[in-house]
């Protein structure tokens, strides 16, 4: 038993190794082309290959699961056409023995993904958007307007801070703070700066603008007449500092994707978009995806098993990886399905991470069963 396990064992590692190989290479080799219209005085070649190093673990992560799958089929499908899982079979081994054992052999992989999910890829991920943002002086991705984060001023006031543009994880340009009363949702001042430096909890602004309302503006706006008074006090000054609930890692988090972040990232950012009354279904999703990611390998290998058990007499290899390799981007497609579907319909987090894994998990044992059902009847004949 431990022998077999660990035939099938090297047969899987081997050959999955070798896929992710191909498949991290082609897409390197073809993102490193569509970037090279990036290439500048500060963004040079060294820094595209630095940047795609740095994006390697990230491919991985996404890659993975289907590495695992097109890796177990092609094993498996060698094995069969050598007639050396039937020789598995006539020695007493299962369909369920050997479907327990290629869940054994996935316990190294889930180990391996969970370390990628949890510490290298969010370190990666972190790097990458602080250098692009260095080199490149990035905007955000997310809106033409920029950055915009919600937090309390004290019980009366509440703010809204908008970034237009991040230099790093800690220096901003052109912000612009809108502060309001929180019992009528009213504007009571608008700040704007050129400059901005994020450290230690505290927000420091240079070249500071502030224009505080003097009156209501609601009834100003609705008043025929216009008003006798000015409505508004200008103030200037050259450095203003505050306590803010903003870190360099939530700034960075706009950037990032939620899948990219690990678990104690993601329980913080989703703190702080809670206690500020902004959406945090698109993290919470992400959490579940993230506690879900291993089991996910599970599934892929589970898929495998059916492909690869059907014995067939005339070669057949290449017709069991194509149909791995359509089985994988069928399930890719349909967890990103849905994700927008479940984001789109507010459907429940754990539902929307989970319900890909569980279809593909419940098609896979079906097709196992219809398997042996299919090969009991020929022993029973072959017994006769």
């Amino acid at each position: 038993m431990k022998t077999a396990r660990r035939y099938l064992a090297s047969e899987i590692y081997r050959t999955t190794i070798a896929v992710i190989l191909v498949l991290l290479g082609l897409f390197i080799f073809f993102d490193m082309i569509d970037a090279l219209d990036n290439l500048n005085e500060k963004f040079t070649f060294v820094s595209l290959l630095y940047v795609q190093a740095l994006q390697i673990p990230n491919r991985l992560y996404d890659l993975l699961p289907i590495c695992v799958l097109i890796g177990t089929v092609i094993a498996l499908a060698g094995l069969a056409q050598r007639n050396e899982l039937v020789i598995l079979r006539v020695s007493g081994i299962s369909s369920k023995r050997l479907l327990w054992m290629l869940w054994l052999i996935t316990i190294p992989f889930m180990i391996f993904a969970a370390f990628v999910s949890e510490v290298v890829t969010p370190y990666t991920e972190k790097k990458t958007s602080e250098f692009t943002i260095s080199a490149l002086g990035k905007n955000s991705t997310k809106m033409d307007s920029g950055y915009w984060f919600r937090e309390p001023v004290d019980d009366a006031h509440y703010r809204v801070i908008n970034i237009r543009r991040l230099n790093s994880s800690t220096e901003i340009d052109t912000i612009t703070i809108f502060e309001y009363n929180t019992q009528d949702n009213q504007l009571s001042s608008v700040t704007n700066a050129a400059k901005g430096i994020l450290q230690h909890g505290e927000l420091r602004l240079d070249n500071v603008t502030t224009r505080t309302l003097t009156s209501n503006l609601a009834q100003v706006l609705t008043n025929e007449q216009a008003p006798l008074e000015s409505i508004s006090s200008l103030k200037t000054q050259k450095t203003i500092s505050f306590k803010t609930s903003l870190t360099s890692e939530r700034l960075v988090a706009t950037e990032l994707q939620p899948d990219k972040m690990s678990t104690p990232d993601l329980l913080n950012y989703v703190q702080y978009l809670e206690e500020n009354n902004l959406q945090a279904n698109r993290h919470i999703v992400a959490l579940w995806r993230k506690g879900s990611y291993p089991f996910t390998l599970l599934v892929m290998i589970t898929l495998a098993a059916p492909i690869g058990f059907v014995q067939s007499r005339k070669g057949g290899v290449g017709a069991k990886i194509f149909l791995g390799i359509l089985i994988g981007i069928i399930f890719f497609m349909a967890n990103q399905l849905a994700l927008n579907v479940g984001m789109l319909n507010n459907l429940p987090p754990w539902l929307t991470a989970l319900l890909p894994n569980i279809i593909a998990l419940i098609l896979a044992f079906g097709a196992l069963y219809l398997m042996e059902r299919r090969s009991k009847p020929r022993n029973f004949i072959h017994a006769k």
